[in-house]
């Protein structure tokens, strides 16, 4: 018996054990398959005539296609700007404990997540069929200003007042959540030191719920500017609109839906870095168990909006 095997022998020490790597065949299957797929698909969009890249390349730069690119941005900016504003109001009558203001903002947020966006949409663009003027004055008292439903709400007042006003309910249980993030206890040690409730929430509750406010919001805003998209039904000029006037006179309908598809893609894309960073900012405070709960939470309540 060799002198190391006499040392390992008193030593007690164990053979060296020989770690075998495992086998996993059926994942380099499914990568085979997906490759195979993904290939098949590439080559048949790039082979096949239909779908007309040339007509495609051509219309990508349109001055009608761009000019709805613009109305597309500045209609999620200035809905995504109603909604915040709102659904911070919402969230904040939600916690009164008064019962008629918040149940008020129940039944808001109710009626908006309860009803299709489309149908919201169609309803305030019809808005002039039940309400022929808009008086301003004391309420069951005289009319001061009186206004014409249909010169003030135009086709951009409705598509703002629909968006708007349904992200208004879901950014409202979006604000709420961050306002449940922070201990109460802060709330009621800041109130001991004498200060409102309103002090209490701008100075203590809002400036920490921002971070669980903050990278949501960026999904809320990814969301809007695809339901941009639905107010091409009451005939607004965004994206979608204006490739389907250019397909309803060309008749190449599926060229300039890609068209419309490639724009939409490069500004979500755009909001996805965003988004990106901002949670990647807001979210240092979290270990990564609690980051991944949050996101799962978050990508949650995206997937229940379609339902509702």
């Amino acid at each position: 018996m060799s002198s190391s095997e006499l040392s390992d022998e008193r030593t007690g020490r164990p053979d060296d054990i020989e770690a075998v790597p495992v086998r996993h065949p059926g994942r380099w299957i499914a990568a085979i398959l997906v490759v195979l797929i993904a290939a098949s698909l590439v080559r048949s969009i790039v082979v096949d005539p239909n779908f007309q890249w040339s007509v495609v390349g051509h219309y990508l730069f349109d001055p009608r296609v761009l000019r709805g690119v613009r109305v597309t941005i500045v209609l999620t900016v200035v809905s995504m700007v109603v909604g915040v504003v709102l659904g911070v109001v919402l969230a904040i009558m939600r916690r009164s404990p008064n019962p008629i203001v918040s149940g008020a903002s129940w039944l808001y947020i109710y009626v908006f997540r309860g009803t299709p966006l489309l149908v919201q949409i169609i309803f305030w663009y019809s808005i002039g069929s039940l309400y022929k003027t808009i008086d301003l004055g004391i309420p069951f008292g005289p009319s001061f200003v009186h206004i014409n439903s249909n010169s003030l709400i135009t086709a951009f007042g409705a598509s703002v007042l629909a968006l708007g006003l349904n992200e208004g309910a879901y950014m409202s249980e979006v604000v709420r959540a961050g306002f449940l993030s922070v201990d109460d206890g802060q709330g009621e040690a800041a109130s001991s030191l004498g200060m409102s409730r309103m002090q209490v929430l701008r100075l203590i509750v809002l400036p920490q719920a921002m971070r669980v406010i903050i990278p949501p919001t960026g999904n809320e805003t990814i969301s809007m500017l695809k339901n941009t998209s639905l107010v091409s039904v009451i005939a607004y000029t965004e994206l979608l609109y204006s490739v389907q006037q250019i397909y309803s006179v060309s008749f190449q309908t599926i060229p300039l839906l890609i068209v419309a598809s490639l724009w939409y893609l490069v500004m979500t894309s755009v909001l996805y870095v965003g988004q990106f960073f901002i949670e990647r900012r807001y979210g240092r405070g979290f270990s990564r168990a609690e980051r991944a709960t949050m996101r799962a939470r978050w990508l949650g309540t995206r997937g229940n909006r379609g339902v509702t």
